[in-house]
C-alpha cells in the first residue's frame, strides 16, 4: 500500500479526515490540500452550522457514503475540522477522494 495523504489518519472506527473548509465559496468542491488538511469549499456561510452541514453532504457524497456516516469529531466553530468516516478504510477514502 502507498503511503495515504497526509490529511487522513486511520482510527479505530474508521477513518478520520482532517479538513479545511471555505465557507461563502461561488462553488462547491473539493480543491485540493491546505497545508496537511483537504480543501473544502461550500456556498454556505458559516453560521447556524450550515457550513458544516454542507461541508459533510460533499464530503459524503464524494465518498460514496450517506451522510449519518462521517461524523464530525472537532472543529464546529473553526475552519479546522476532522470528521471521522466510520467503517471505511484509508485505502478506500483515499481512492475515492478525487481533486
Amino acid at each position: 500500500m502507498k503511503t495515504p495523504p497526509p490529511f487522513l489518519q486511520k482510527a479505530r472506527q474508521g477513518t478520520l479526515i482532517r479538513v479545511h473548509v471555505q465557507p461563502r465559496a461561488s462553488k462547491e468542491r473539493i480543491s485540493g490540500t491546505y497545508g496537511e488538511r483537504l480543501k473544502v469549499l461550500v456556498q454556505a456561510p458559516p453560521v447556524d452550522n450550515k457550513a458544516n452541514k454542507a461541508c459533510q453532504k460533499l464530503l459524503a457524497r464524494a465518498l460514496k457514503v450517506p451522510r449519518s456516516d462521517l461524523v464530525l469529531k472537532s472543529g464546529a466553530t473553526s475552519r479546522q475540522k476532522t470528521f471521522l468516516v466510520e467503517d471505511l478504510e484509508i485505502e478506500t477514502v483515499s481512492s475515492r477522494l478525487k481533486f
